[in-house]
């Protein structure tokens, strides 16, 4: 029935909210020029909100709008003028936004437990989505908390977009009713989430299910606790780890799959430091299959916690042994890691990259690097084993933190090699086509 009510959430919540309950318009009308505004982000965008805010847009003005990993194109007349649009992590949806075009973007890449970090603490005004309220009043950020109750509490004003069809997760991922002014409803037309990934081609399908194998055929032992990051590659890891026994996941963000690892028994964290038994994270994955999302719905083995306390350095390193597992879009021939922009082009953010990277070495761990080793663009294939990484491209992870980069062609083991054994190992995990001219690369520069 598509008017019944979910497990967790109060059968009256909509009297249970009784004024608080408005129209978007309604509650967007609160936003007044010179506000600085901040919204909940990948499948939290409240879209009803996003909507009405979009309507008032030659209303007010000289507004700050910070949407990260957004759902909803900003892309508006006047967005850059009347609204100064930021973001310090870039989803595909208005990606051509940042850069040369109007939006601003914030780099954001260090996190310590109940802080806002530089760049998101001095927003009056927080737009999130959470679930109905249950019979305490609670309403839940759903599957994905990242900053919300740090910016709800640090806001003066919030307003928040009711997804009935939200799961309810556990951890600290929640927020009692008192604690926000308005709530609306969110539109029967909004987008569906999860949003459906376009096709993978035959070939990137191979190279990644190459470079997972690898990773979980030699770097994973049974017992170890991971981190995976967000991305296309790492995102097919998990269906590789079948076969492995009491893992833990201790994570930012939960990849695709691990619902079903923990069913099957796979994942248990029986050997974890911290938070024994639990997957812990921030959030789940975009596009995280309804399924999935289900059976984690009021499972009190999954636990949501703010990014800032998730991706804490100080905490991290309290994981003894903890594997890191993370995406590139290029790595030089020294290790040095570039995730986050082509050239000065941003592409995504750093997200928890560089937190997971010091904090596993911190830990006694290991810091993997996965990519395949070629990409295509304008229809030429490029490699993204190099020299050095494109000019005015972001130094994401320094190599001294990179023990491990696995592409297609194999694993280059980098801890405690010299600049030459490092580029040799690079080499030889490279596209056969570019070996040639890195080598000579290589020669020249280290001998």
């Amino acid at each position: 029935m598509a008017n019944a009510v979910r497990k967790g959430h109060a059968p009256n919540w909509r009297a249970q909210l009784g004024s608080k309950l408005v129209a978007p318009e309604t509650a967007i009308a609160h936003i007044k020029s010179g506000d600085r505004i901040t919204l909940s982000i990948a499948q939290g965008t409240p879209f009803t909100l996003c909507a009405a805010l979009a309507g008032r847009l030659m209303e007010i003005e000289n507004v700050v709008v910070n949407h990260s990993a957004a759902l909803f194109n900003w892309d508006l007349p006047g967005i850059g003028e009347r609204f100064r649009l930021e973001s310090f992590y870039l989803s595909p949806i208005g990606r051509e936004l940042f850069g040369a075009g109007p939006g601003e973007f914030v780099p954001v890449s260090y996190y310590r437990e109940g802080t806002l970090p530089p760049g998101l603490e001095n927003f009056n005004v927080y737009l999130l989505t959470v679930s109905p309220p249950d019979e305490q009043g609670m309403v839940n950020f759903g599957d994905i908390q990242i900053m919300s109750k740090l910016l709800a509490r640090s806001a003066n004003l919030v307003i928040a977009e009711i997804d009935p069809n939200s799961v309810r997760i556990g951890g600290d991922n929640s927020l009692h009713i008192s604690e926000i002014n308005w709530f609306v409803e969110r539109a029967a037309d909004a987008p569906a989430i999860p949003l459906t990934p376009p096709p993978v081609p035959e070939e990137e399908r191979r190279v990644v299910e190459a470079i997972c194998g690898a990773v979980a055929r030699e770097l994973i032992p049974d017992r170890a606790t991971i981190q995976v990051g967000v991305g296309s590659t790492s995102g097919a890891l998990m269906s590789h780890l079948t076969g492995h026994h009491d893992l833990g996941m201790q994570t930012e963000i939960i990849p695709w799959g691990t619902a079903n690892l923990v069913r099957d028994g796979v994942i248990t964290g029986k050997y974890k430091k911290l938070f024994p038994g639990l997957v812990v994270g921030s959030g789940f994955a975009v596009g995280t299959p309804r399924e999935q999302l289900e059976y984690a719905d009021g499972n009190p083995v999954f636990q949501l916690y703010d990014f800032n306390f998730t991706d804490d350095i100080r905490l991290i390193a309290r994981e003894d042994g903890l594997i890191s597992i993370n995406n590139a879009l290029a790595v030089d021939l020294t290790g040095q890691v570039g995730s986050e922009s082509i050239g000065p082009r941003m592409y995504t953010g750093t997200g928890g990259q560089i937190a997971f990277g010091i904090g596993s070495s911190m830990a006694g761990g290991t810091s993997i690097i996965i990519l395949p080793a070629t990409a295509m663009s304008q229809g030429k294939r490029l490699s993204r084993i190099t020299t050095s990484l494109a000019p005015a491209s972001v130094f994401t992870l320094p190599r001294t933190f990179v023990h491990y980069v696995v592409t297609e062609f194999g694993i280059a083991t980098l801890k405690g090699k010299s600049l030459r054994e490092r580029a040799r190992e690079m080499i030889a995990v490279a596209h056969p086509d570019f070996r040639a001219e890195l080598t000579a690369e290589a020669t020249r520069m280290y001998g």
